[in-house]
C-alpha cells in the first residue's frame, strides 16, 4: 500500500509525469533491494508492483528543417553561437556534456588520414570516435583561436542553450520541441541512417553499448524506405510475367 500511495503522491502532489514517476520508483526500488540485502527488510514491497515506462517519440529534424536553420540569419551573436552548437551536434551525434568537454586534443587524424573526434562519453565512459564531416569542420574553423580556456566551441549552460533553441525554433517556424538532445536523434536518423549508414555503425558512433538503445534514437524515415525499396520491382520480373499471363 505504501508503494502505491507513494506513486500517487508523486503523480499528484509533486505533479510528476508518467515516466518521471516511473524513474523515481526505479530509484526507490534500488534502495529497497539494498535494504533487503542488508537484512533491514524481510519482504519485498515491490513484489506485486510493476514499473512500466511509456514509449516516447522524441522526434528529429528533417534535412529540410536543418537547411532552414542553417539559412536563417540570426539576429544576435548569442543565437548564432547556439545555432552553431546545435548543428555541430546534428552532424557529430555528441551529447551536450561531451560537446562541452571537447578540446583540441580530441580532434585527431585517424588511420585514414582524416580528422576524427576521439573522446569518451561522460555518461558511460565508453569510447566515441566520429569522423568529422565538412559542416562540423567549418564550425570548428570558425571559432579556432577565438575562445578562452582551450575551448573549441562557444559553450554555454545546457539550460540557457535549450531556452535559446526555443527562440531559434520560433524564428525559423519550426513547430517541434527544439532541444539540444534532439540533435543527437537527428544525427542518428537524418544524418546517418537515412543516408545508408548501417545501424551498427551509428550505434558505435553514439557510444551505445547495445543496438536496442540506438533503435530508440534512430527512426526509419519514409525517404529511407523509398530509397531502400527503389528498384525492387526489377527483381520480380519473372513473377510479374506469370501474373500477367494468368490475368489475361
Amino acid at each position: 500500500m505504501f508503494i502505491t500511495d507513494f506513486e500517487l503522491y508523486l503523480r499528484t502532489a509533486c505533479k510528476c509525469g508518467y515516466n518521471t514517476t516511473a524513474k523515481f520508483m526505479q530509484f526507490f526500488k534500488r534502495i529497497i533491494i539494498i535494504a533487503r540485502n542488508n537484512g533491514i527488510l524481510v519482504n519485498d514491497p515491490f513484489a506485486n508492483y510493476k514499473i512500466r515506462l511509456e514509449k516516447v517519440d522524441r522526434g528529429y529534424l528533417t534535412e529540410d528543417e536543418i537547411k532552414i536553420i542553417l539559412k536563417k540569419k540570426m539576429v544576435s551573436e548569442r543565437l548564432e553561437h547556439v545555432r552553431d552548437l546545435f548543428i555541430f551536434a546534428c552532424f557529430t551525434g555528441l551529447a551536450y556534456i561531451d560537446v562541452a568537454g571537447l578540446t583540441q586534443d580530441n580532434i585527431r587524424k585517424s588511420f585514414d588520414g582524416n580528422l576524427w573526434i576521439m573522446t569518451k562519453r561522460q555518461k558511460t565512459n565508453t569510447d566515441v570516435n566520429v569522423p568529422l564531416l565538412d559542416i562540423p569542420k567549418m564550425i570548428l574553423k570558425k571559432y579556432k583561436g577565438k575562445l578562452p580556456n582551450g575551448k573549441i566551441l562557444p559553450i554555454i549552460s545546457n539550460q540557457k542553450l535549450n531556452a535559446y533553441l526555443k527562440e531559434i525554433a520560433d524564428v525559423c517556424g519550426i513547430k517541434k520541441n527544439l532541444t539540444f538532445h534532439l540533435a543527437r536523434h537527428t544525427f542518428a536518423t537524418t544524418t546517418t541512417l537515412s543516408k545508408g549508414v548501417p545501424i551498427e555503425t551509428v550505434s558505435k558512433m553514439l557510444g551505445h553499448t547495445n543496438i536496442e538503445t540506438t533503435q530508440i534514437y534512430a527512426r526509419i524515415s519514409n525517404s529511407k524506405i523509398g530509397s531502400d525499396m527503389q528498384g525492387l520491382d526489377k527483381k520480380f520480373v519473372g513473377i510479374e510475367k506469370i501474373y500477367k499471363e494468368v490475368a489475361m
